[in-house]
């Protein structure tokens, strides 16, 4: 990666700041692309042996997306939204941005795209998510064959975006729910196996046009991710059963708020589980061996556990 341009999109959220830290240890020129400068300028800061820029862009925008590819190497694209708001749609930004920055990879000469998809990614899903993200996938592929695909399943560390959540909730409320009965399973993946999967990609010519499904050691229900948060929180909850049915009355009002807990786009992903089939690429042929999250989980659930590594 030294003396590489690297350019990744979406490298301000929890995952693109740890890979960019990454990228930055082996030497490399890193240009991260995102709408809030203000709020991505922390990157800027990060030390290493080599640098980082924080560019604003728009990933709708083609305009853009040609300007901050052009003289790139490599391309890092992490662009997602977990919920529609606006003109960031589904299809808008999952299906049709990831066409179109392949379009401008080619001509701008970038040698290697790899793209953030996700575990479930399925054209024949009840999910628009789901669907967007394997449509994002093709439409890619389509114009930049060489594009290396990532499909992790739910990642785990400090920030993360589901233990952090569900502790929080443990915090104020006396009871948490298990939606479908909590019987939907997830193999969580650490950022950092992933941060240190995006390096071993880059090292070899054969990673590219491959998929990867990301997962980590250990399959778990909902249910049992929920103990484990507790269990490492230090919190004792009522685990409630919410059917289906009655969670997706909820989710109707809820995904109306600014920033929603839950939507009944999420629902439909939580009916299907979100684990790495046996048939496909894995961090095992990265050379990788998955962390547990059991190891991790208490150095920032648990604020008195002092770390010792």
């Amino acid at each position: 990666m030294r003396n590489k341009k690297i350019v990744v999109l979406g490298g301000s959220g929890f995952i693109g700041r740890e890979i960019v830290k990454n990228l930055v240890k082996e030497k490399a020129d890193v240009i991260v692309g995102c709408r809030n400068i203000k709020k991505a300028g922390f990157l800027e800061q990060i030390k290493g042996n080599g640098r980082v820029t924080v560019v604003q862009t728009d990933v709708t925008v083609q305009e853009d997306v040609r300007d901050i590819l052009q003289g790139s190497d490599i391309v890092i694209s992490l662009v997602g939204v977990l919920y529609e708001i606006g003109k960031y749609t589904f299809n808008t930004i999952q299906a049709e941005v990831p066409k179109m920055i392949g379009v401008e990879a080619n001509k701008a000469g970038v040698e290697r795209i790899l793209h953030f998809s996700a575990l479930g990614a399925d054209k024949t899903s009840q999910s628009e998510y789901a669907v967007s993200k394997a449509m994002g996938e093709e439409t890619l592929l389509s114009v930049f064959p060489a594009t290396t695909i990532f499909r992790p399943s739910i990642v785990f560390g400090p920030n993360d975006n589901f233990f952090n959540k569900f502790s929080n909730m443990a915090a104020f409320s006396p009871v948490l729910p298990l939606i479908g009965g909590g019987e939907t399973l997830f193999q969580p993946i650490y950022v950092k196996d992933i941060s240190n999967a995006v390096l071993k990609v880059f090292e070899s010519t054969q990673t590219a046009g491959k998929t990867y499904e990301l997962g980590g050691p250990s399959t778990y229900s909902f249910k049992e991710l929920i103990e484990l948060t507790m269990l490492y929180s230090k919190r004792s909850r009522l685990l409630l059963n919410l059917p289906f049915w009655l969670a997706n009355i909820q989710a109707t009002f809820m995904e109306l708020l600014p920033n929603p807990i839950l939507t009944r786009d999420q629902l439909e992903l939580l009916k299907v589980d979100n684990v790495v089939r046996n048939e496909m690429h894995t961090l095992a042929d990265l050379n990788i061996i998955p962390t547990a999250c059991e190891s991790i989980l208490p150095t920032y659930l648990d604020a008195s556990f002092k770390s010792t590594s």
